[in-house]
């Protein structure tokens, strides 16, 4: 096994054991939500329709509080911090700016929800500025928080500059009010996205980090072989994007070509995380070289993990993908 790559044993257990000897999943911890948004049946079901995700309450409550702000144009976020509330029309719902096939087309500019699955609820909403790299900052775990951390850097970047501060203190103090009335918090890194962290096998080049099934024999996620913390990866795929011509490129690919076989053995031993984490580093590192290995490994990893929808999304992305023309709304 030590050829193909080793499962990485966890420290802290997906599972925990019960009373009676057996073991059962931890379940995730209820987070209260006092309050819904006024939004009729209908929308949440064309939403659904179009989108194939659930959404978050704090998605619609967030759409009423900008409502509440300019019931002519809950779009004024804009004028204040600069801010779009999207969410991408058409054919094109799929596209969006960060790096990574897994965060939705939601959110406000720039930053969106991230899910481990379509199927489950965001756990974060991200933060990526395509053009410096592929890391997401986490944001907190709902809209009025990484809009409140938004804003606390527009803030700072102000210094003591007095023109529009005003607009900034009460959108602040609105924004923290409505929060606080439903039951959202405004920290950047909650506990429920900590605990999150105790469930990610791997950090992967984005950061973020990514979450697969892992039963109580280690089964469903082993490491890739000799990629030492990142850095050798890196330093593979700088070679292969950056060779000076199509032989050195070939041979560049050795090393890639090798880790493609050890995934497909751990597709067949049920460690599926491995090919989704390989897939996912080609995709962040953004080259076109690995496309055609990025069609290889993804779709198949997320289908061997039910995450289909995904699969989906990284086809839009990979078919539309610049680094010229980064806000897909101008174009749709």
């Amino acid at each position: 096994r030590n050829m193909t790559g080793k499962r990485k044993t966890k420290s802290t257990p997906q599972e925990s054991d019960s009373a009676d000897g057996q073991k059962k999943c931890r379940p995730e911890e209820p987070t209260a939500r006092p309050t819904t948004a006024e939004v009729p049946t209908r929308l949440r079901e064309e939403v659904e329709r179009l989108y194939k995700l659930t959404m978050p309450e704090d998605f619609y409550l967030f759409w009423d509080f900008c409502s509440l702000l300019s019931p002519d144009n809950p779009r004024a976020l804009k004028e204040i911090l600069g801010l779009r509330l999207v969410a991408t029309p058409g054919p094109n719902y799929h596209l969006h700016w960060t790096h990574d096939p897994q965060p939705d087309p939601w959110g406000v500019t720039g930053r969106g929800y991230y899910r481990d699955s379509p199927d489950s609820l965001p756990v974060f909403l991200g933060e990526n500025e395509a053009k410096k790299g592929c890391t997401i900052t986490q944001m907190g775990d709902n809209m009025f928080a990484a809009v409140h951390l938004f804003l606390g850097r527009k803030r700072k970047e102000r210094g003591g500059r007095k023109e529009g501060g005003k607009a900034l203190d009460n959108l602040e103090e609105e924004l923290r009010e409505r929060a606080e009335s439903l039951g959202f918090s405004l920290e950047q890194k909650t506990k429920g996205m900590k605990q999150r962290d105790k469930k990610v096998v791997t950090k992967t080049f984005h950061g973020a980090g990514l979450v697969v099934p892992v039963d109580q024999n280690d089964v469903g996620y082993r490491e890739l072989p000799e990629t030492d913390g990142k850095t050798l990866m890196k330093r593979l795929c700088k070679a292969i994007a950056e060779a000076r011509c199509d032989e050195d490129r070939m041979k560049a690919f050795g090393p890639l070509q090798e880790m493609i076989t050890f995934v497909q053995f751990a597709n067949d031993e049920c460690d599926y995380g491995m090919g989704l984490e390989l897939g996912i580093d080609l995709f962040c590192y953004g080259s076109q070289y690995f496309y055609k290995v990025i069609r290889q490994l993804l779709p198949m990893a997320y289908s061997l993990l039910k995450r289909g929808l995904f699969g989906e999304i990284l086809e839009a992305h990979l078919s539309s993908r610049s680094h010229d023309n980064l806000d897909q709304l101008t174009s749709a």
